[in-house]
């Protein structure tokens, strides 16, 4: 099991890199396209899509590699006990929004489809489609915010925690 969420979480990282490289291209063909007098259309719309499938797909890898911004000036100054409960409760309430944003964003995905709804511009594209790697990456991240707290659970440091404590041994 522990491959198959580190394969998901990194499928999920690849997945996000995959997208920035999307906006480059993108932005380079409009580049180009206007150079030689041509529109591209809906660019905009597609590097917005990317973008936000790109932000989404890398929070769960994002998270295990220790990326997010946390504010440890609190942190470091709290015992070992005390530090696990603030974990705990941190990865709880996490996954709890986690979990609440996961069924309203798969909820969108499907009323989307439903209603045919599609973007505005030049090119009418079905927004189930990207709201589709939206929801697909708030329910990877929110896997991974439970197998933190998993973790935590059986006594265990978060895996983010070890990429911050090396962080840390740097600055001295």
């Amino acid at each position: 099991m522990r491959r198959f969420l580190d394969g998901l979480y990194a499928f999920s990282g690849a997945l996000a890199g995959f997208f920035i490289v999307a906006i480059t291209l993108v932005i380079l063909v409009q580049i180009v396209s206007r150079w030689m007098g041509y529109i591209v259309p809906s660019t905009d719309d597609l590097s917005g899509f990317f973008l936000a499938a790109s932000s989404f797909l890398g929070l769960a890898y994002t998270l295990k590699k220790g990326g997010h911004i946390r504010v440890s000036l609190v942190i470091q100054r709290l015992s070992r006990v005390q530090r696990h409960r603030q974990e705990f409760l941190v990865l709880a309430v996490g996954s709890g929004l986690a979990t609440l944003m996961s069924w309203h964003l798969g909820y969108m995905v499907y009323e989307s489809w439903v209603f045919k709804d599609v973007s505005v511009g030049y090119l009418p594209i079905p927004l189930w489609i990207p709201q589709s790697s939206m929801s697909l990456g708030m329910l990877i991240f929110n896997i991974a915010l439970v197998d933190e707290l998993i973790r935590v659970l059986r006594g265990a440091k978060p895996c983010y925690q070890d990429y911050e404590d090396e962080l840390n041994l740097e600055e001295v």
